[in-house]
């Protein structure tokens, strides 16, 4: 007889789902993947495009509710696909009301399906949009530390938003420096892995006020689910570890977190009098 899973916990106070690809969810229809997230307590959910090919469908999944939300990138993997008309469309939708960033974007040497060379340059050219537009920016980095680092430090001054380094496990170096300059780092169901000491140990080190919950759904379903497909409703996992790693009240990290998510990607709706870290003007 199998052992029964653990049901979903649902918290009283909401949580923001911070990345996601909606689009590539195939076990539910998408109805149904809505509604289970809303029963959850899940209040705003951010869909992330990663192509060419999905920019658009982004778009058109950032209106099937009022509470979902997305972004315009192209991802490091496909950054050999990167044009000047991508980039136009990129530039022309990125300030859409239901787009709340530019992403996701960055380096990934691990799979270096793209020349490291114009990874670098698509990375620039994408962080110099939003520099341009002022807005956020979700950034993918996987054994590229140095690199993320060093192009980084070539838009501190221009590119106030900041943003977050979403589904975190590089080194302790890139760690620092992003807490250093107001970036928010994304912990997902990575945490819960049993192998993944060392992203629990950034989890540690993370200032409360610069972590971000998201799932990177479909990829990376956090235990006791392991082995299906991810989703955003599996996302009160996250939380939970969060707080466990970090010796914090569940509440105080649920309502820390939503504030952090609210300042990245939805200032509008933070209290005027909550400063934002990452607000560098």
């Amino acid at each position: 007889m199998s052992k029964k899973r653990r049901e979903i916990p649902v918290f009283e106070h909401p949580i923001i789902e911070t990345h996601c690809h909606l689009d590539y969810l195939k076990d539910r229809p998408l109805s149904e993947t809505l509604e289970q997230t809303r029963q959850v307590n899940i209040e705003k959910v951010i869909t992330i495009a990663v192509s060419p090919g999905n920019l658009a469908a982004v778009r058109e999944l950032s209106q099937v509710e009022p509470w979902v939300f997305g972004t315009q990138g192209i991802h490091p993997h496909e950054a050999e696909t990167y044009t000047d008309a991508v980039e136009e469309e990129i530039r022309a939708h990125a300030s859409d009301e239901k787009i709340v960033a530019v992403g996701e974007i960055g380096l990934d040497y691990f799979y270096d399906n793209a020349d490291r060379d114009v990874q670098r340059e698509v990375f620039r050219r994408q962080l110099q949009i939003a520099s341009d537009l002022d807005r956020p920016v979700v950034i993918h980095s996987r054994e590229a530390d140095d690199d993320t680092i060093e192009i980084l430090k070539e838009f501190e001054a221009s590119l106030k938003r900041r943003g977050v380094i979403h589904s975190f496990t590089s080194g302790p170096g890139l760690a620092q420096y992003a807490i250093a300059q107001g970036w928010c780092l994304g912990f997902n169901g990575i945490t819960t892995f049993n192998k993944a000491e060392n992203v629990r140990d950034i989890v540690r080190m993370t200032p409360m006020e610069q972590i971000l919950l998201e799932t990177d759904s479909p990829f990376l379903t956090p235990v006791p689910y392991r082995g299906r497909e991810n989703a955003p409703f599996y996302i009160p996992f996250v939380a939970e570890k969060i707080a466990e790693v970090k010796a914090l009240p569940l509440d105080q990290v649920l309502e820390t977190a939503y504030r952090n998510s609210l300042r990245t990607f939805f200032p509008v709706q933070l209290p005027a009098s909550q400063p934002g870290i990452n607000d560098r003007r």
